[in-house]
């Protein structure tokens, strides 16, 4: 797919997006490209920049995304530190207090080996593992 900056006779700038060249060239010799504000059918290409790619572009733009998701990570674990409990290695037990009404509902994050992990599954207790980039660090765990 090409895209073209395009410009009718009365100065409206828009784009289209064709499979070729020549597919603009055809479509610009007829009557079915047309400007989508005045509906004018003389349309010609708009001076444009061309988008050069270069490793030094491409490396800021990885840096600077590299940054921004570390960002946004520093941002969830600061948010998981401040509303949810760190119960360690009794996330099974405290996931089934609160499940079935015996503590108050809260966040929690810890640990469970696989075998409770399928355990609480089987129980209909919904768990999802906290990829490593959003855990706290917290020295302990918090037990309410």
């Amino acid at each position: 797919m090409i895209r073209y900056n395009l410009i009718c006779e009365h100065d409206h700038e828009f784009e289209g997006w064709f499979a070729s060249m020549s597919d603009y060239d055809e479509q610009a010799g007829s009557t079915r490209l047309s400007c989508p504000t005045c509906a004018s059918t003389k349309i010609e290409k708009a001076i444009m920049a061309p988008a050069v790619k270069t490793a030094r572009k491409s490396e800021a733009r990885s840096e600077q995304a590299a940054k921004a998701m570390s960002a946004v990570a520093a941002k969830i674990r600061q948010e998981i530190d401040t509303n949810c409990d760190n119960v360690g290695d009794k996330f099974a037990e405290e996931a089934r207090a609160i499940h079935y009404g015996e503590k108050p509902e809260r966040g929690i994050y810890g640990s469970v080996t696989p075998e409770d992990s399928s355990a609480l599954k089987e129980e209909g207790i919904t768990a999802q593992p906290l990829p490593d980039a959003f855990v706290p660090d917290t020295a302990k765990p918090k037990l309410n």
